[in-house]
């Protein structure tokens, strides 16, 4: 058990990690490093990332840049899902591109704002519009927080997912203005429901017009407006404003930043969180050094941030997936993420994803076990083109012990229980009649294991 948290201090858990006797820099903390930044790491990755000192493997990680060919190959490959206007096929365009993506850092970080600005397909029917806001979340994933913030405000998916499309003057709307200080920038009890209403009121005549955002002057609300100490004429881009000069926003993001590629529990606490919202702050709300460095940190290398987290269906299936340079049938993965819990481009309510514990009962257990033998099972799923056993052999791994080495430093967070390896060894060396089936047989078995279930 790692020791409570308060009694860490925070210039010491956002300091830079330097390996030493008791903690090295080895392939375990690199995979570490890679399942949490961007789902899974090859063997490749692991090697070349042990090369090189901790922050220099994070630096690499995060300045990594998504070259423009491939923004043009998945722009391309998504039309088809587009033209016929069902927004069932992005999820599988997505898990595509999570697998294919050279900087799979930015696909996580996407998928952190995609929870963060929860906007669903099920009430926003035009998938062209659900597209366009995954698009301009990974445009902004790594950048400034408040141009996202200002983008997202009039993006037309989120103006019909909170209905702001229909605030008028005489009838404000206050679903976005509520959201937008409690869930996307302040947190509860940062407001007052006066805030809310007046909030509102700037953000009247925002509409969507033929797919795109349209300023409407004869609706709009041009009165003085008291909003959190603030009072002025104030337009829509000044109420955002307004909301992100507020001091609880820097801490709030960081917060949930941390939960997300730190620990999901418990909540950490103001004082550990405070050197992370003074950079922030500082920094303009620029979100890549932040992130940064809390991939390089001592805390995010300690004992404290080593399997504390509980896989999603995502990271479940792309991190098995990646780890073994796999491919599949990416419209029926798609579905069954759905039925564990996390369909993409349909999140169940604005709050997102609860995460954490709440992905793990007694069905969706089952169900993860279900979707590994499904996609081991899948004449579709191939490994780097090729069987199991062919890509266990190309990486000089055809020894059972060494192939269950191998799908260890791969897959798990924690060390395998002896009896499961013990159990796992002998399924591999049963060589006779398919030693294909017996290889992906013990693949299974290995990720039935409650530990497969920790980040």
């Amino acid at each position: 058990m790692a020791p409570s948290l308060k009694s860490i201090d925070p210039e010491w858990a956002w300091s830079p990690f330097v390996p030493s006797a008791e903690q090295p820099w080895n392939r375990r903390l690199a995979a570490h490093l890679r399942r949490r930044s961007g789902f899974a790491g090859t063997s490749a990755e692991l090697d070349a990332d042990i090369a090189k000192s901790p922050s220099e493997a994070v630096a690499a990680i995060c300045t990594a840049v998504e070259p423009a060919e491939f923004r043009i190959d998945m722009a391309g490959l998504a039309r088809p899902s587009l033209a016929g206007g069902d927004a069932r096929k992005l999820p599988a365009w997505w898990l595509y591109r999570m697998l294919a993506t050279p900087v799979p850092f930015l696909e996580r970080v996407t998928l952190f704002w995609h929870g963060h600005f929860a906007t669903s397909a099920a009430k926003v029917t035009d998938p062209e519009l659900m597209y366009r806001q995954n698009e301009l979340l990974r445009r902004h994933a790594l950048g400034d927080f408040g141009q996202l913030v200002h983008d997202i405000a009039r993006d037309p998916a989120m103006l019909l997912w909170l209905d702001s499309a229909t605030n008028r003057r005489l009838h404000p709307n206050e679903n976005f203005a509520r959201e937008l200080m409690e869930l996307f920038c302040l947190g509860e009890g940062q407001y007052t429901e006066q805030d809310i209403r007046e909030l509102a009121r700037c953000f009247a005549g925002w509409e969507v017009r033929r797919g795109n955002f349209r300023l409407n002057p004869e609706q709009q609300d041009p009165g003085s407006k008291s909003i959190l100490g603030s009072t002025g004429e104030f337009s829509g881009d000044d109420g955002v404003d307004l909301v992100l000069r507020q001091s609880a926003a820097p801490m709030f993001i960081v917060q949930k930043l941390v939960r997300d590629f730190v620990f999901d529990e418990p909540a950490a606490s103001p004082e550990l969180l405070e050197p992370l919202a003074r950079q922030f702050r500082e920094q303009g709300l620029k979100t890549l050094p932040v992130i940064q460095r809390i991939l390089s940190s001592n805390l995010f290398f300690s004992r404290h941030a080593l399997a504390r987290k509980v896989k999603s269906p995502v990271d479940v299936a792309v991190g098995f997936l990646r780890a073994l340079s796999g491919t599949t049938n990416f419209v029926k993965l798609a579905q069954d993420l759905g039925e564990l819990g996390q369909d993409l481009f349909f999140p169940p309510n604005v709050k997102g994803w609860d995460g954490g514990r709440t992905w793990i009962n007694s069905s969706t257990l089952l169900g993860r076990a279900n979707l590994i033998k499904g996609l081991l099972d899948s004449g579709a799923t191939r490994f780097n083109g090729g069987s199991l056993r062919d890509f266990l052999t190309r990486q000089g791994t055809s020894d059972s012990q060494a192939i269950v080495h191998r799908l260890e430093e791969l897959l798990f967070a924690v060390p395998l229980p002896p009896a499961a390896r013990a159990q796992t060894v002998e399924l591999i060396d049963r060589k006779t009649g398919d030693w294909e089936k017996h290889l992906r047989g013990a693949l299974h078995l290995v990720c039935t294991l409650p530990e497969f279930q920790l980040a």
